[in-house]
This record gives structure tokens, sequence and C-alpha cells, in this order.
């Protein structure tokens, strides 16, 4: 029986938040493991930063991007834990299929796959957190649930860099994908499928279709202001999640092992940290102000970039991972306030959707386009600059964060009237 009909209790919710907890942890891991082995790789198949952008970024997105609104109009009308159960499994053994590339094109196939699988992944997960948690305790459930981001990031640094030192890169990439081969079926039958929009007005209303799902969407200012900022943001998000493991290792010296340390520890305590409070406080202020889900973000953006900019150019690692602590907190605060903004701007029959468009952009420029541009500006500066190349092309994306400081405060002035409780 997967289909949960009555009152769910607390200890039941707080399974369910650490199942798709792990999950989204895979995601992450499957997903950022490149990062830390990008020089082990770079060196093995004779790759560029423009490939490993791509490799990284593009190859991924691509079809991570596209499939996911397809997807999402799927688990609007079936079953969300099952639609999660298969996209694991299949970003899982493609995750494992990275071990086996002998070359560029091979790898950059293997990373499709990965992303075909993760595309149905994270917007259904929004759907059942908003399905399991009522509305006041959203934000920091989801901030719980984007937990993910940073323990599999950590994850993917200690895991890479331990098994890579030890033996060979290509074994990361198949133990973390058996790894989700394994949770898949225990997520699938432990994970009860809830009632849609339990607590919302609209749970009886019948699927909405996409072209009545993008008419309610049209006439929503803040939907599509703060989804630019997060775009925006996500451009910088992605490249320092991607480079800053390259960056410290060719800037200070440090030995891959003791990168995989610096990156896992920066984002496990800065990461976490920044979540927590960021869905904390907008489920706290929130309630009599809605564009707190927005302006939150926007202080955090503004503050992240000189701070950031400081850490990139600090004399030595030590410097550098103490002053970039804050940043990368406040770098990710702003998911759980606009993951769970964008779930009451429209009906629960929308929910998946709305928030997979907004996934779409975010991953299809963000993460598509941000990494693989970095790469190549990496590569056209390395030519005048050497090694620093890769920090001028870093400190360059950080201007971004201004923009989407901008766009979400402008769209925090029409979150109250766009909001749908």
């Amino acid at each position: 029986m997967n289909t949960s009909t009555g009152a769910t209790t607390d200890s039941r919710r707080l399974y369910v938040l650490l199942m798709l907890l792990a999950v989204y942890t895979l995601n992450f891991l499957d997903r950022q493991i490149l990062s830390i082995l990008a020089i082990p790789v770079k060196a093995d198949l004779g790759l560029s930063d423009t490939q490993l952008g791509l490799l990284g970024g593009t190859a991924f997105a691509l079809f991570y991007s596209t499939l996911g609104i397809p997807v999402a109009l799927l688990a609007d009308r079936y079953s969300r834990t099952r639609i999660m159960m298969y996209a694991l499994l299949l970003w899982s053994v493609m995750t494992a299929a990275c071990g086996m590339a002998q070359g560029f094109w091979q790898l950059f196939m293997a990373r499709l796959g990965v992303g075909i699988g993760e595309s149905g992944g994270v917007a259904p997960a929004h759907s059942l957190i908003a399905d399991y948690f009522p509305s006041h305790q959203r934000a920091r459930a989801l901030a719980v649930y984007s937990f993910g981001v940073p323990i599999g990031i950590a994850l993917s640094m200690l895991l890479g860099g331990a098994v890579s030192t030890a033996t060979d890169w290509r074994y990361a990439f198949i133990i973390v994908g058996l790894a989700g081969v394994i949770v898949a079926p225990i997520f699938r039958f432990t994970v009860a499928e809830p009632p849609r929009g339990r607590y919302d007005a609209s749970a009886a209303l019948p699927p909405a279709r996409l072209k009545q799902i993008w008419a309610t969407l049209a006439g929503k200012r803040s939907y599509w202001l703060v989804g630019l900022g997060a775009v925006a943001a996500s451009v910088v998000g992605y490249g320092i999640i991607f480079w800053l493991p390259s960056l410290v290792t060719r800037s200070y010296g440090l030995e891959l092992l003791d990168t995989a340390f610096f990156m896992a520890a920066l984002f496990l305590i800065g990461g976490t940290a920044g979540l927590w409070l960021g869905g904390m406080l907008v489920d706290r202020y929130g309630r009599n102000n809605r564009a707190v889900y927005a302006l939150l973000p926007a202080a955090a953006f503004a503050l992240s970039a000189p701070l950031y900019a400081v850490g990139i150019m600090a004399p030595s690692a030590g410097i550098a991972f103490v002053v970039l602590l804050l940043p990368t907190g406040l770098g990710l605060a702003w998911l759980g306030p606009v993951l769970a903004a964008v779930q009451h701007l429209v009906r629960a029959d929308m929910r998946v959707t709305a928030a997979a468009i907004l996934i779409f952009k975010v991953n299809l420029v963000g993460l598509g386009l941000g990494t693989a541009v970095l790469g190549a500006l990496s590569d056209a500066l390395t030519v005048r600059f050497g090694d620093n190349g890769l920090r001028y092309a870093l400190l360059a994306s950080l201007l971004l964060y201004f923009v989407a400081a901008i766009l979400m405060w402008r769209g925090a002035r029409y979150l109250a009237d766009d909001w749908q409780e």
C-alpha cells in the first residue's frame, strides 16, 4: 500500500523528510562528484577547462532541464514516489557508467544520462513536502530537504577525494552509483504517497493541464522576478561549487584529499547553517509579511558577492576557508524561502509543474551555461594570468549576485498579491 489517507504523525513526517533528504543528497552527490574528480579526470583524459565545464554543467543540464517539465506533469497526476524511485535508479546507473568512460564523449553521454534520471528527482519531492507539512512549516521542511545540497557536495568531495587518492577516480563514480541503486527500493516501499493537497482548499480539483498552469503563472509577476533572481544567482552558485575545488588546488597547492576536506567542511558548516536560518526566518516572519520570502534572499545575495571576493583573493587556504564560510551559507539561504514561495503561488494540482519550470530555468542557464562559460573564461584568462585565470573568472561571475538581489527585491513587492493559501 503506497497511499496514505489518514492523519500524519510528526514521527512519520520526520521519516519521510529524512528519506527525501537521503534521495536529494544522492542527487547532489552524483551530480557534483565530478567537481572534486576534475583534476584526475582532466589529467587522465587530457581535457581542457572548457570541456570540464561542459561535462560539469551542459551535459548534465541539457536533459535535466528540458525533461523536468513533462516529468512534472506526470507527477501532478500519478504517484510521485514511484516516479522518484525510477528516476533514482536511472541516474544511479548512469553515474556508475561515468566510471567506465574512456574519453570526453563517452563521459559526456553518461552525464546526459545522469541528467535524464535526475529530472524526476526534485520537483516531485517539493510537492510531497507540501502534502506532508502544513503551510506554516513548509519553508523549514524545504530548508531541511535542501540540506541535501551541502551534504551531497560534502560527501562527493570526501568520497571522490578519498577513493581517487586510494585507487582510481573511476571507482568513485561506481561506488556512489551503486549506493543509489540500494536506496531506491527502500524509498519506494517505505514512503507513502499522501493525498494531494491535503492541507489546501484546492485538494478536490482535478489535475491541471499545462496550458492552464502556464496561464496561472503568466499572471504571477513575483514568480518570474524571483525565478529570474534564482537563475542569476545559480550561475554563480553552480560555478563556485564546480570550480572552487580546482581553484583551491591550483592557488594554494593543496593535495586532492586536502581539497576534499576543505570543501566538505565549507559546505557542511556554512551551507547547512545558511539553509536552516533561511527557512526558519521566513517561517517566523513571513506569516505577516510575504515579501520576506524574497527580501531575505535579496539581502543574502548582496552580502555574498563582496564576501566571496575577499575569500577568493585570500592569500592562504586557511584564511580563505574562514572567510568563505559566511558567503557559502548566505549563497544557499535562498533555497528554503524561494522553494516554499513557489508552492504557495499556485494550487496544489499545479505545484510539481510550477516547481519544475523554476528548476528548468535555474539549471538550463545556471548549471547548463554558467559552469561551461566559466570554464571557457578560465581558459581565456589563463593565457594571460596563468593559474590565476580561474580566480578572475570566478570574480567576474560575482556581479550576477547583485543582479539576483535586485530581481528578488523587485519580486518581493508582488508576493502578497500573488500568494495563494
